[in-house]
């Protein structure tokens, strides 16, 4: 059963928050955006000047190691934003492949300054509310539209670490990462945490529904997996959005109240809401949310209440 979804005035998240918990791999090099064209699950050679990508880098089984928001910075090397906590293994991995391309990877986590913007300062920066993965050049750096969450704009602005804030947006509102990490939890949009390493397929976190996979790309690792899952019917597990009463933490299990021996699903991504309790996107097995009565922790725990998803799925357009 899906309830109304519970949620902060959306007008009181308006502003700018440090991204802290996020780093940055640089690619640098003429054959940058073929190297990554060739190992993550979105078309980074096509990509038009005015767009990012959300993209995924899979193990040969399909799992994912590590997402990212993927943008051309103003330099000519591709920034790949991603998770802190996988920044180091997945740079490594990464470097693994170039072999003979023409391309470098470093982590520049230190040359950048990461803020999310929420509510209208994400509009000043963006120029309106554009569909998100939009890239727009700012003074100084680059602002990237992401997926609203409830109704409000949001984008991640990427400035030089030692560049003063746009003119536009430099007297905004100071939001916390506990305010920003809501945001992410309610638009349904979520880069992945090492709790999740390895853990789900791109499109059981909803990832083709929502910018992150190209099915029209050559060969990628664990593209096998992510076709047949998409084109063959093999998938079971999907995102959902859910509120519960207790705290709930990304790699928490789970379960269906009938069923205390098998966890149906994890939590990947969960916040504090200030109306009371913690919401969650959750990736859980599709007749294990049709069916309702999940709970977190085990088949004993804290009731997880469905909410709406806030865009489409692609089986449902």
């Amino acid at each position: 059963m899906i309830i109304q979804p519970m949620h902060p005035n959306p007008e009181s998240r308006n502003g700018l928050a440090p991204l802290t918990h996020l780093g940055v791999i640089a690619v640098q090099g003429e054959e940058a955006a073929k190297f990554l064209h060739s190992q993550l699950t979105q078309d980074f050679v096509l990509v038009a000047p005015d767009q990012a990508r959300l993209a995924a880098f899979c193990s040969p089984k399909g799992r994912m190691q590590a997402s990212f928001v993927g943008l051309h910075w103003t330099d000519g090397q591709v920034l790949l934003v991603c998770a802190r906590d996988l920044l180091a293994p997945t740079l490594k991995r990464l470097s693994m492949f170039v072999m003979r391309a023409k391309a470098k990877l470093r982590d520049a986590t230190g040359e950048f300054q990461l803020l999310g913007a929420l509510g209208s300062t994400a509009a000043t920066l963006l120029d309106g509310e554009p569909a998100p993965w939009h890239r727009r050049e700012v003074a100084g750096g680059v602002a990237v539209a992401l997926h609203p969450a409830d109704g409000q704009p949001r984008a991640l602005l990427v400035l030089p670490v030692d560049a003063a804030l746009p003119d536009a947006v430099a007297s905004a509102p100071a939001l916390s990462l506990a305010d920003w990490q809501l945001s992410e939890v309610r638009s349904g949009v979520v880069l992945i945490t090492q709790p999740l390493f390895e853990v789900l397929v791109p499109q059981m976190l909803n990832y083709e529904s929502v910018g992150g996979v190209s099915f029209k790309k050559g060969c990628y690792p664990g593209q096998e997996i992510v076709a047949r899952s998409q084109f063959r019917g093999t998938l079971k597990r999907r995102a959902y959005l859910v509120h519960a009463a207790a705290e709930l933490a990304p790699g928490q299990e789970v379960f269906q109240a009938s069923d205390a021996e098998q966890p149906t699903g994890t939590v990947v991504q969960a916040a504090a809401n200030p109306v009371g309790g913690w919401d969650a996107l959750v990736s859980v097995q599709i007749a294990a949310a049709e069916a309702g009565q999940l709970r977190a922790g085990s088949a004993a725990g804290p009731a997880l209440q469905l909410q709406p998803l806030p865009y489409a799925l692609l089986a449902d357009v």
